[in-house]
């Protein structure tokens, strides 16, 4: 099914050594990648080295998806109903796509991206697996126990469409196809469709299949890949050993790889490293890197938390240094595709532990782990790093050594308070990537002393008052601010100073109490004293006053100064008191009786914008009763709560003949 273009020094290289090649010292790889390729239910995959692009075929949506390294859609060719299997010819520069549904095969330029011949099967053949070997397409088709082996000859001047080629093998479904150029004259085809997994190795180089040999694997084989060397092929499968390594020449099983409950997809790098992968949605991790062989531990990644690769879904660059891997969805617009950069790093990943409180000049102890599925070297060392107050940008303090089993344990005595944090990195390395994780811990800090003048001082309407903060001991730090938030919401707290106390602890601010006002205090800290804030909350009258006005004359009763009013004449009362949007003023009418004064009615009125409001006194009134009246602002009864409640002086009257 998958052909690999491979070049003449690598072709020697694999045939005079079977030894599984692991690389040197890695140079630091990007970072892995993850794009969405447009493909709704993915059926097959190839990777076209020469080209340097990606097909794949889309079964739901009758196309054939191609895209660069990157995955960027370079073109994409439809009209294939229900597409499955795809084979590339590196020697024609052809891609060959199975189509069911039109019961043809479909040849395409994988330069120009276009379509270049068509090649009929028949009628109700159904082909739905290719392969491509010797000037032939081979080809499976049918359905369940009809099914067989085709080809499709293209060595003479006109193509042969030749059936039911398989050399008396019973297939439960088409078998899938899988050639090597390295493999000359053999055709591996797989029964996928059935427990036993049956593999059969076809001699086909008369262009009549015969078989060498066949084996039961007892496996539901889903992908298949050849060695560097053309002589062994490593299968993944749903049983049995899901991912392992058969000899071509008998089928003897050489490998068994560790690793994924189901096998969904194989691929093998030109040096040897197998990755493979599962398509269980909910194993992880879902995919097997094994550099070292199958004797050793694969490296492992979970690429998607919701999603398994796609079968035939893995493809390794030409030169090996990144793995494309495939996910498997059918459903939705896009498929995922993820891009790793170094497949073949170990991943760690570091914990750290530590307290959640301290005290600060007492040594505290924090421990984690750094872990891989091939545990690191007892010895290797993680860099340690702490940031605090008087280390913002971090301060390296050593190293901690992990054990046999990754752990790792140090002790520090933290010189700063307040929050401190400490990072553990592993730098990785040509075979483990790098890794890091922090912990934070509360180191204590001494109690600063922070005070604040006027609190609860009630002032005259646009008093300037004059607030200061007192600051005790600290450390370093001797920076104080002060707020000033004026009550009412339409009035933000702003910062009105910020800077050194004095030789005496003082900062001070003058503040403009038109409003109650709440005056803030703020230390910060420092490295050895806890930051302290503290509040003052000082009080603001409004300006009101009272005047009367339409009376005839004015003159004392005692000491207190009355206006005298006909008593066919009505009082205006004029308030005249500092405006604020739906504010009223209260007005209070009291009456004298044998020296005793006593409530005769209040009342609240709107203020015009201007803070000016005119009531009269209307009568008929009764002559003489000593009275008086006043207006006041009352805190959360005119109409707001910023400014503190005031009253206006009284204003007497009396009302005569």
């Amino acid at each position: 099914m998958r052909t690999r273009r491979i070049s003449t020094a690598t072709a020697f290289a694999v045939l005079f050594s079977s030894v599984v090649l692991v690389g040197g010292t890695a140079s630091t790889a990007a970072a892995d990648s993850r794009v969405q390729v447009p493909v709704t239910w993915l059926s097959d995959s190839v990777l076209d080295g020469a080209n340097q692009r990606l097909f794949l075929s889309d079964r739901s949506s009758g196309k054939i998806v191609a895209s660069d390294f990157s995955g960027r859609t370079l073109a994409t060719i439809t009209g294939l109903p229900g597409v499955t299997d795809l084979a590339l010819s590196a020697e024609t520069n052809t891609l060959y796509a199975a189509v069911p549904y039109a019961d043809k095969i479909v040849a395409v330029d994988a330069s120009k991206l276009r379509v270049t011949a068509e090649y009929p099967t028949g009628e109700g053949t159904k082909p739905s697996t290719v392969a491509y070997a010797d000037g032939r397409i081979w080809f499976g088709h049918g359905e369940n126990w009809d099914s067989a082996l085709g080809s499709v000859d293209l060595t003479g001047a006109e193509p042969v469409v030749e059936l039911d080629q398989g050399a008396g093998f019973n297939w439960s479904t088409p078998p899938t196809l899988h050639t090597d150029p390295l493999a000359a004259g053999t055709l591996v085809a797989v029964d996928s469709g059935i427990s036993n997994g049956p593999i059969v190795v076809y001699d086909i180089t008369t262009g009549v299949p015969a078989i060498r040999v066949h084996e039961n694997t007892d496996g539901f084989i889903r992908d298949v890949d050849f060695t560097p060397d053309g002589q062994n092929i490593v299968v993944a499968g749903r049983r049995g050993p899901s991912v392992a390594e058969y000899r071509l020449s008998d089928l003897a099983e050489q490998r068994v790889f560790r690793g994924p409950k189901e096998g969904a997809s194989i691929a093998v790098a030109p040096d040897g490293t197998v990755a493979t992968g599962t398509a269980d949605w909910f194993e992880a991790p879902d995919l097997y890197v094994y550099t070292r062989g199958a004797g050793q531990t694969g490296s492992t990644r979970n690429l998607h938390d919701t999603t398994g690769l796609a079968e035939r879904g893995l493809h390794w660059s030409p030169d090996g240094s990144k793995l494309f891997a495939l996910h498997d969805t059918h459903s939705g617009p896009t498929t995922p595709m993820t891009i790793l950069t170094a497949p073949r790093s170990y991943v760690t990943t570091t914990t750290a532990s530590a307290p959640a409180k301290a005290t600060r000049g007492k040594a505290l102890t924090v421990s984690g782990r750094t872990s891989a599925s091939l545990p690191l070297p007892a010895g290797t060392q993680l860099a340690v790093v702490r940031t605090d107050m008087e280390s913002p940008k971090g301060k390296a303090i050593g190293s901690a050594k992990v054990d046999a089993k990754g752990k790792y344990t140090f002790k520090d005595t933290p010189p700063a308070g307040g929050k401190v944090t400490y990072k553990v990195t592993f730098a990785g390395n040509g075979s483990y990537t790098k890794s890091a994780a922090s912990a934070s811990v509360a180191v204590s800090r001494a109690a600063v002393s922070l005070k604040l003048n006027r609190n609860k001082a009630l002032y005259a309407y646009n008093k300037n008052v004059s607030f200061t903060a007192t600051l005790g001991k600290t450390h370093k730090n001797r920076v104080v601010e002060l707020w000033a938030d004026p009550f009412g919401a339409d009035k933000p707290k702003k910062l009105v100073k910020k800077a050194k106390v004095n030789s005496k602890g003082n900062l001070s601010v003058t503040v403009n109490m038109k409003r109650d006002t709440t005056v803030t205090a703020v230390f910060a800290g420092d490295a050895r004293y806890a930051p302290k804030t503290v509040k003052s909350t000082a009080y603001a009258k409004v300006n009101a006053s009272l005047k009367l006005s339409k009376h005839y004359k004015t003159a004392k009763i005692g000491k207190t100064s009355y206006a005298y009013y006909s008593k066919k004449k009505n009082p205006d009362f004029t308030t005249n008191m500092t405006y604020h949007k739906g504010r009223k003023h209260l007005l209070t009418l009291q009456l004298n009786y044998q020296g005793t004064w006593y409530d005769a009615g209040q009342q609240y009125f709107g203020l015009g914008s201007s803070g000016k409001s005119i009531v009269t006194l209307e009568g008929p009134h009764d002559i003489g009763y000593k009275m008086r009246v006043r207006t006041s602002y009352i805190n959360g009864s005119s109409g707001d709560s910023v400014n503190s409640t005031t009253h206006s002086a009284w204003k007497y009257f009396i009302f005569t003949k």
